[in-house]
């Protein structure tokens, strides 16, 4: 062996797994981002099998989150564990943390699973949000409407996603009928925003608290379900810089190790409003796959595994377009068409409205 590769000597990354609670799209693409950085993954879930991540994880285990001994057993076979989605118990985000470092962390799971925490947190940081009422009652309801005096939305304050779990209310509309249609004792009232569009920004923060920012992404809602995002978006500066030091406030105030994304509403005065957050990968950045020099699951994987991040150049603007069951008729469409990026999740059964993959495209050059 020559002086010159003695004194150089290849440097080898230890393998590391990488746990993920939860066995959805989102999961399957931290897979393939960890499989892309050599790292193994492991899926827990209660139906892990022959889900879209469990199908092309290295390993599984399929058990409830707040199965202690499963959990134990999971913990020690994993080197850190992220979740992909934000109803994992917080409880089992606490206990995996005794044994590894766990992303994005008890408190932020604590918060985004509570409409009444998030917009309190988001208050208290100085960060606008719409008119709020924690509703207990048919009572609350009451007092809350005359005082609001116009439109309303009330929420479930737990579990609602993709416009389900809420009912809008205008005055003069039977509020006992509404509240127990809502069928919850926690729920929240909150005004009806006049807003001209809607953005998303979206933060990594790794164990070191280093911190990366993402361009913000414009979004288009139908029937509740993301349907195409945009970006990075075409919003004045002082509303991307407005969005992007929220979201790095509330990642710092909730000590977030991973992702966390907030979602707002731009009113017609270009005010910024908070909707909500949710410290996992979220669907209106699905586009960084093509779109950026390090995607959201690349990035998220770095922070956990102690990697340095990456950076979040953009190529351009892109277009994001949520697949659902209906449009499944259209893939052989979708697959002849040039500069069209197909990402399919790998669900068995097509259903009206149910996520089943979705597509990338360039829309506008690099500058």
């Amino acid at each position: 062996m020559s002086p010159k590769r003695r004194n150089n000597p290849l440097i080898y990354t230890p393998q590391k797994t990488i746990g993920i609670l939860g066995s959805g799209q989102l999961g399957r693409m931290l897979v393939i981002a960890a499989s892309q950085l050599g790292f193994r993954t492991h899926v827990y879930a209660p139906d892990a099998k022959d889900s879209p991540a469990g199908d092309i994880a290295h390993n599984f285990t399929e058990a409830a989150y707040d199965d202690l001994d499963a959990l134990a057993v999971f913990a020690s076979q994993i080197d850190a564990v992220t979740s992909e989605f934000e109803n994992v118990p917080a409880s089992t985000m606490t206990f995996l943390a005794k044994h590894c470092l766990a992303s994005p962390g008890e408190a932020a799971l604590h918060t985004a699973q509570h409409r009444i925490r998030e917009k309190t947190l988001a208050r208290d940081l100085g960060i606008e949000t719409p008119a709020f009422w924690h509703i207990t009652t048919a009572a609350d309801l009451a007092d809350a409407m005359a005082e609001l005096n116009g439109d309303g939305v009330l929420k479930t304050c737990q579990l609602g996603y993709d416009g389900k779990g809420q009912i809008r209310l205008r005055q003069g509309d039977n509020l006992d009928a509404a509240f127990a249609a809502l069928g919850t004792d926690d729920a929240i009232l909150e005004e009806m925003v006049a807003f001209t569009a809607e953005a998303s920004f979206l933060v990594a923060r790794a164990a070191d608290t280093s911190i990366s920012l993402f361009p913000a992404s414009l979004n288009d809602h139908k029937n509740g379900i993301l349907a195409t995002s945009v970006a990075p978006a075409n919003l004045p500066d002082a509303i991307v810089a407005a969005g992007q030091n929220a979201v790095r406030k509330l990642a710092e105030a909730l000590n977030v190790t991973g992702l966390l994304a907030l979602e707002t509403f731009i009113t017609k005065d270009n005010r910024l409003l908070f909707n909500e957050i949710a410290p996992r990968p979220h669907n209106s950045f699905h586009w960084t796959i093509e779109g950026c020099a390090s995607s959201q699951f690349t990035q998220l994987i770095r922070a956990v595994a102690g990697m340095p991040l990456g950076s979040t150049k953009c190529y351009g603007q892109w277009q994001m377009d949520n697949l659902l069951g209906e449009d499944m008729t259209r893939l052989d469409a979708l697959a002849k068409t040039e500069g069209l990026h197909l990402h399919l999740y790998g669900k068995a059964e097509a259903k009206t409205g149910r996520k089943m993959g979705h597509t990338n495209r360039q829309i506008k050059d690099p500058a």
